[in-house]
């Protein structure tokens, strides 16, 4: 069977439910990972949710970071925080697995101004995290970490490179902490199937960059082996973006050939 799973940064889903709930009716994918939710696990919108046949698995936080996964399965939570550091309290990961898949949703560190401890602890973030999908790419699962990543690969990933030059997610150690995951044996699943294609999932609310389509492409999809082979399609879903009242990112959406019983045979 077929599973679409999405990836979204929603910039608070108490300001943006309406917006949410709008495109969960007209896209209805069966996971989505999100990130920003600026709010605690309590003041989470389970019910508002579950009406639209959603499990919530969440780790939040008052007014910062927070992350969850929805689900139409029920999600075995396996992990509420990123392994390597126990003094980290903010909410950055959750791990789950659910409708055959392995799966976190991921809020990389933004890490600005370089320079800054901010930037530091982006680093740090990150090779935790090489450090963690190494282990988690050693199981027999179909494995996808999605979110926002605050980390812009390649120029191509960019509308202006110039302009991001001084940015701590173009900065070449951002770039090379984000490479160091792919030379795990993760994929992009977005630049697997779009080499060259020049898309965004990220615009500032300033200066009409939706409108000029200035963007950046921060969001994504990496997949273990054994859910890029199974993987059907991924595309960028625009429209929510150019919504009022709207997230300054947009979904990142994959469709996957999954088994029924959530086997998989090599």
């Amino acid at each position: 069977m077929q599973r679409v799973v999405a990836s979204w940064n929603v910039n608070s889903i108490k300001a943006h439910l309406d917006v949410v709930r709008r495109w969960l009716e007209a896209v209805h994918p069966d996971v989505v990972l999100l990130q920003e939710i600026k709010c605690t696990k309590e003041a989470f919108p389970h019910e508002a949710l579950r009406e639209l046949g959603y499990h919530a698995a969440v780790r939040g936080q008052p007014g910062f970071h927070g992350v969850a996964i929805l689900s139409v399965e029920p999600i075995e939570v396996l992990a509420s925080t990123l392994p390597g550091d126990p003094a980290d309290s903010q909410a950055r990961y959750i791990e789950g697995r659910t409708c055959g898949l392995r799966l976190a949703s991921v809020y990389a560190p933004n890490g600005n101004p370089v320079g800054s401890d901010k930037f530091a602890y982006k680093l740090r973030w990150l090779e935790r995290m090489r450090r963690y999908a190494a282990e988690l790419l050693m199981a027999d699962e179909l494995l996808v970490l999605g979110g926002d990543w605050n980390v812009i690969p390649e120029e191509l990933d960019c509308h202006d490179p110039e302009a991001w030059a001084d940015d701590a997610l173009f900065q070449p150690e951002s770039r090379a902490a984000f490479r160091a995951l792919l030379h795990l044996g993760l994929y992009d699943a977005f630049r697997t199937r779009h080499p060259q294609a020049r898309a965004y999932t990220f615009w500032d609310y300033q200066g009409r960059a939706f409108q000029l389509d200035h963007g950046i492409r921060i969001d994504h999809l990496l997949c273990g082996p054994l859910a890029i082979d199974r993987l059907v399609e991924v595309w960028i879903d625009r429209e929510p973006r150019g919504w009022r009242h709207t997230s300054d990112h947009t979904p990142i959406l994959a469709r996957f050939e999954v088994p029924a019983d959530g086997a998989w045979e090599p």
